[in-house]
């Protein structure tokens, strides 16, 4: 070679330094390579590769199709993590023996006959794809017995090869169990995690199920031990809002159950059900959030967004908030055929959709203690949007022989004391009072907070038969809060947090009345736009102007921007009005600039709300009361931290050990 390489530059005469690049070409290979059908073995390994690419993604496939045969009773038995041994056993309606060979090949389904069935598929597993890729890589059997079968059958199957057909003892259903994952693949194998990793995934799939369908018996054991049973729930309708919480509270723990409110929302078209905690159960991951699409597990980032716009202002920025949700809709109007996992999905309608979950966890974070009955309980719920059902009884349990009625007549009696101390509660003049509190020099702010302080009068009054929610002050302390005695025991308000929520509120209330104000620019901004974009800007030409833009077309491919908010007198122009499309494009509305516009009146609200250690009279801490009760999301201040909380005499009991 290097002969041939100097022969050829004595030929050229070459006398500086040069570079011969030599292709070498393998003997007895085409430039050309044919075309081949893969072998069936090493499709079906393909194949799993975007199915199961762990033993969780294998426990789902198998529990879905579990759930699919009307299994009501599944126990799921893992060993080292799933990758040694995976077995899930049901009660379904089970497989005919002769039909055990084609439950491992590909493609073959019961689910769906033809394009119609998948365009509007109900069930939760439809290709055919997870038996022949779990049976071409792993150690696959699978037992069944029919319904109205004599006895049952297993078939076997090694790496793809299918054992015949035996027959073996099973009272009903179906056990299928894959032993040694990844054995023939063990490239694979090398990228699975820890044995307590993998057992994790597995675990959360199995609380997946025991989450969406209530009304099964789901346990799971790992390495010979029980690690957990749900018995199956009994009763009731498990598609509203009251979704087994026995089942909730089992499975995501008593503390979420405790700081949950039930959600149940419908439409001719959608409906949503299930539990959202209210923002003091906060995470500081998303280990709490279980969304459902007709059953479905999904982390559908269109649904994920509605449900963080909907806590934008009640959550810190930094935690998560939970919930177990489950949103119902016409199968035709929902594609589960867009991710290998199917835990993607893609609606028709995204932008309603997206508008219809937003709108009713909105709603269920807003409730007031306006909005609910006097007769419920916890008083802390119902400025929060829930209640408990029981009564705090003024005596301990030791007390238990007290007389009932001794709790109201008591209160009675502290409600008229504390009356008539307070007589000018609801008066004017105690309103001015308020009003006077921490005033601002700018006169449009001095409006906005006047409406800000005035009391909800008919929000008292709707409770003069009976209790205010956050009962009566007592005392000052420190300067910073606000000690009250309610029906239920003593409340403890941090009085700058509450009064920032309710001039917050108030703020936004009063923009929302009409458009924002806006500052034109010496000179327009010119900005260059695809034609799409040029189209959402026309089309919403409406929307820009009530955010406080005017924008005006000069070309096909251009837009000028005259005018921006005057708010917001630093902002990017050019930098949120391509955010504010690609919001519009995406969600069919766009909440960047609220939230921008939001963060600055957060900021006002917290200069202006009454300062610590400023010394509040009686009247004063009750009409601050009253207005939080009148007021949505009084329980949080706009930076997500909780404004008060409520100390139940129960506890205030044990604390001093009374009645022991």
């Amino acid at each position: 070679m290097l002969s041939a390489i100097a022969y050829v530059r004595r030929s050229l005469s070459v006398s500086v330094p040069t570079i011969i690049f030599v292709y070498l070409r393998p003997r007895n290979v085409s430039s050309h390579p044919s075309i081949k059908v893969l072998p069936e073995l090493l499709i079906n390994q393909i194949a799993a590769g975007e199915v199961v690419e762990r033993p969780a993604a294998a426990l789902k496939e198998l529990l879905e199709n579990s759930l699919d045969a009307g299994a009501t009773s599944i126990d799921i038995d893992l060993v080292q993590g799933g990758v040694k041994r995976l077995q899930v056993a049901d009660n379904g309606r089970g497989i005919a023996a002769d039909e055990l060979p084609l439950a491992l090949a590909r493609h073959a389904t019961s689910k769906i006959r033809a394009l119609d069935d998948l365009e509007r598929v109900a069930s939760l597993g439809f290709r055919g794809e997870a038996l022949a890729s779990l049976a071409a890589i792993s150690r696959l059997t699978i037992a069944s017995i029919a319904e109205g079968a004599e006895h049952a059958a297993k078939i076997e199957a090694l790496g793809g090869d299918l054992s015949t057909i035996e027959p073996t003892a099973l009272q009903q259903g179906t056990v299928v169990s894959a032993e040694d994952l990844f054995f023939n693949t063990p490239a694979r194998r090398k990228f699975l995690k820890t044995e307590g990793t993998e057992f994790g995934h597995c675990e959360d799939i199995a609380m997946r199920i025991a989450i969406a369908v209530p009304n099964i018996a789901v346990s799971l054991t790992h390495n010979g031990r029980r690690i957990w049973r749900y018995e199956a729930a009994t009763g009731g309708d498990f598609s509203v809002s009251q979704h087994a919480p026995a089942r909730i509270s089992a499975v995501m723990g008593k503390e979420f159950a405790e700081a949950s409110v039930a959600i149940d929302e419908r439409t001719p078209t959608f409906s949503i059900s299930g539990w959202i905690a209210l923002p003091r159960y906060s995470r500081a991951g998303r280990d709490r959030q279980y969304l459902f699409v007709n059953g479905r597990f999904v982390r559908d980032k269109l649904l994920m967004h509605a449900i963080r716009v909907a806590y934008a202002d009640v959550l810190h920025h930094q935690r998560q908030p939970a919930y177990a949700l489950f949103i119902s809709l016409d199968p035709a109007m929902v594609d589960v055929n867009v991710h290998p996992a199917k835990s993607e999905v893609r609606f028709r309608d995204s932008r309603a959709v997206h508008q219809f979950v937003f709108h009713a966890l909105n709603k269920a974070l807003s409730r007031t203690a306006a909005e609910t009955s006097p007769a419920l309980a916890n008083p802390g719920d119902w400025v929060s949007g829930g209640a408990t059902s029981n009564p705090v009884s003024m005596y301990s349990e030791a007390d238990s022989q007290a007389p009932k009625e001794t709790t109201t007549s008591n209160w009675q009696h502290a409600r008229q004391t504390v009356f008539s101390n307070l007589n000018a509660m609801e008066t004017p003049a105690n309103a001015s009072v308020y009003a006077n509190l921490a005033r601002e020099p700018n006169a449009f702010y001095e409006v906005l907070r006047g409406q800000a302080a005035a009391p909800n009068v008919a929000a008292t009054r709707s409770h003069q038969d009976g209790l205010p929610p956050l009962g009566f002050a007592l005392a000052q302390l420190h300067g910073i809060y606000i000690l009250a005695q309610n029906a239920s025991g003593l409340v403890l308000v941090d009085m700058h947090a509450a009064h920032e929520r309710i001039v917050y509120e108030k703020l936004k209330n009063a923009l929302d009345l009409t458009n924002i104000a806006s500052q034109p620019l010496i000179a327009p901004i010119v900005l260059a736009l695809a034609s799409r974009e040029m189209a959402l800007v026309e089309q919403h030409q409406a929307f820009f102007t009530q955010l406080g833009f005017e924008i005006a077309a000069i070309s096909p491919t251009e837009m000028a921007i005259r005018a921006v908010p005057a708010m917001l007198p630093n902002l990017d122009a050019t930098a949120m009005i391509r955010e504010l499309i690609d919001d519009l494009a995406e969600h069919g509305e766009s909440y960047a600039l609220t939230e921008k516009r939001d963060e600055i009146l957060g900021t006002m609200a917290c200069h202006g709300a009454v300062r610590a250690n400023r010394i509040l009279n009686i009247p004063e801490m009750n009409a601050l009361l009253r207005d939080m009760e009148a007021t949505e999301r009084s329980g949080q201040c706009n930076h997500g931290r909780p404004t008060w909380y409520q100390f139940a005499l129960g506890d205030l009991d044990k604390l001093f050990m009374r009645g022991r």
